[in-house]
């Protein structure tokens, strides 16, 4: 089994060397010591969230403090073609579920978007409740899935905003998952995915794209793509897609 990943402050962690001692505070550390119950001589990952990762050995600790001996500090660079998950609003917090199953395959940036047909509402006064736990989820599932680099989580958008976003990224790679479009997944030239800075993928709510926003979408530079004859649910789509992107970029190679 791989070793359990902690967050540590990026200023304190470009410090971390190898063969000496580290000394971790705070919510991370009483965790590990109070939770996880880790013993001395028990193998960690202190991980920054920007590609830093160093390899301890756990020392001793107690209530919000603990020391670890690091054995290896290495950094995993950004990865050459940046994924965008472009999630709608939707309800029993099946875009929640989207977001936290894209963390784990590796997207890079998650946007909430508040489409038209989407029943879930992000009210102003409610706003940043809700997305501190968009953002709290998609950090447990970083680290859950033993990431250094964990994704950003983009400011969210209207359709309007959306529409802005795909006209101002010029060099990325924008897709709708539309399941009524004549183009799918098996249609793209093997080097379309492959030359692209970034990859975007938009998923629907619930009851779908609108034709309004789908027009708009595409007039902004984003194609139509339909993954395969199965119509998925808003919390399955994006991962779905990922999954694939994640095969055919050389993601898992």
């Amino acid at each position: 089994m791989t070793d359990p990943v902690f967050f540590a402050d990026p200023g304190e962690l470009s410090a971390a060397s190898a063969g000496e001692e580290f000394i971790l505070t705070g919510a991370e550390a009483r965790h590990a010591v109070t939770v996880r119950r880790l013993r001395t001589g028990e193998t960690l990952d202190l991980v920054d969230g920007a590609g830093t990762r160093a390899s301890c050995e756990f020392l001793h600790g107690d209530k919000d403090t603990m020391t670890v001996r690091v054995a290896s500090v290495t950094h995993e660079p950004a990865p050459a073609t940046e994924f965008i998950l472009v999630q709608a609003l939707a309800k029993g917090d099946r875009d929640l579920q989207a977001a936290e199953s894209a963390t784990e395959l590796g997207v890079d940036r998650v946007v909430p978007w508040q489409a038209e047909r989407s029943i879930v509402r992000l009210k102003p006064d409610r706003a940043a409740k809700t997305l501190a736990k968009w953002q709290s989820t998609m950090t447990a599932a970083a680290k859950q899935s033993r990431r250094a680099r964990w994704p950003e989580l983009g400011e969210h958008v209207n359709s309007n905003g959306l529409a802005s976003l795909i006209q101002r990224s010029s060099s990325s790679r924008w897709f709708v998952l539309h399941e009524s479009s004549d183009f799918s997944w098996g249609g793209l030239p093997s080097g379309e995915l492959s030359d692209s800075g970034s990859i975007g993928l938009i998923v629907g709510p619930e009851g779908g794209i609108s034709e309004q926003e789908l027009e708009r979408f595409i007039a902004a530079g984003a194609r139509p793509l339909k993954l395969g004859h199965e119509v998925m649910r808003a919390s399955t789509a994006g991962p779905a897609a990922l999954a694939a992107l994640c095969a055919v970029t050389g993601r898992w190679a």
